[in-house]
């Protein structure tokens, strides 16, 4: 037994063209490509909140000595180049 669930959207109808012909191309049902788009999506958000949360945590510089305002500046870089280009 399939785990999925039937569901009905509204979408522009130029956007589902370029779905319908994405689908085609990859040779994937387009309940498949909206599957993943949506997993993407989520995961894209999810990054991006984990991201604004270690900021928002870590914006009081003063509570900081100078090594730690280091790390933490390279650990945001860091946490930026993860989700670069996602959003």
């Amino acid at each position: 037994m399939s785990n999925t669930i039937r569901t009905a959207i509204s979408i522009q109808k130029p956007l589902f063209e370029q779905a319908e012909i994405l689908a085609q191309r990859l040779n994937i049902s387009k309940s498949h490509l909206v599957g993943i788009a949506l997993e993407k999506f989520i995961h894209n958000y999810q990054n991006q909140n984990l991201l604004d949360q270690i900021n928002k945590a870590y914006d009081d510089d003063d509570q900081h000595d100078e090594n730690e305002t280091i790390r933490l500046s390279k650990m945001i870089k860091n946490q930026k180049k993860l989700v670069e280009g996602d959003w």
